[in-house]
């Protein structure tokens, strides 16, 4: 039970025990959709639909702006997650919610009052093509470990020296999704899907010299991916990547 359900259900025993009058009650329950902070309208119904709260990306906004999201958000759920967040950010979080932690290289700022139980054998590994691309994984690291998952991370095993890959295959094999991270022209992605039989979350970074173009060589180089079995989320969206594998990962 969410702490959503929690007040509704305390709303309705209030008015039950004529505590509450029939207005004041449809009121606050319809209060309970959306919280309207002004510069924001935060989803509170988000879990209950998707499995998990509405996240905040920090990117664009003040410190302060998230720093009352993340504050509302937390007064609804035990679990909340901020990316894109800087220290400054992290500082102003954590006057509000003082509870959060701060994953510096993924920038993500983490609620977690109640961890999500976690299948030891059903393992989402994250793979990079270099050490670059690091902080993009982590990123999805920290997303899909918030939300019950179990998780691996290989690192640095990119095409230019692909014994190194080679070396992680039984690890690589064992897990039950996969995130492939790369920059530069993409291809781990297309070598992995084609080692392996589970499906392979591909995610491009921006890692790269001019012809990167950004990170886009690397996407266009993963859309045309020959391996079948290999998803593509958008350029440096470790989040997305996390989300998307969580997901794959809870189905039964």
């Amino acid at each position: 039970m969410t702490l959503q359900d929690d007040k509704i259900l305390e709303i309705i025993n209030k008015f039950k025990n004529q505590e509450l009058p029939e207005e004041a009650a449809l009121a606050q329950i319809k209060s309970l959709q959306y919280t309207d902070l002004g510069f924001a309208k935060l989803d509170n119904n988000r879990a209950e639909r998707q499995g998990f709260p509405e996240v905040i990306y920090c990117a664009g906004k003040t410190p302060e702006q998230c720093a009352e999201i993340m504050y509302a958000l937390s007064l609804n759920n035990a679990n909340v997650l901020a990316t894109r967040a800087d220290k400054n950010v992290y500082e102003a979080i954590k006057a509000k919610v003082q509870d959060v932690r701060y994953h510096e290289e993924a920038r993500v700022v983490v609620l977690e009052r109640k961890p999500l139980p976690k299948d030891e054998e059903r393992v989402i590994t994250i793979v990079t093509a270099g050490t670059s691309d690091i902080p993009v994984a982590a990123e999805a690291a920290v997303t899909a470990e918030i939300m019950g998952n179990k998780v691996n991370c290989v690192y640095d095993v990119g095409v230019a020296g692909i014994h190194r890959l080679f070396a992680q295959l039984e690890v690589i094999r064992a897990a039950n999704v996969l995130i492939v991270v790369a920059g530069m022209e993409g291809a781990l992605a297309s070598v992995v899907g084609g080692l392996v039989n589970k499906p392979v979350v591909a995610v491009p970074t921006s890692v790269g010299y001019g012809a990167n173009f950004g990170g886009l060589s690397a996407l266009l180089g993963m859309l045309n991916s020959c391996s079948a079995g290999v998803a593509v989320v958008n350029i440096d969206n470790g989040f997305g990547a996390g989300r998307l594998a969580s997901i794959i990962n809870h189905m039964r």
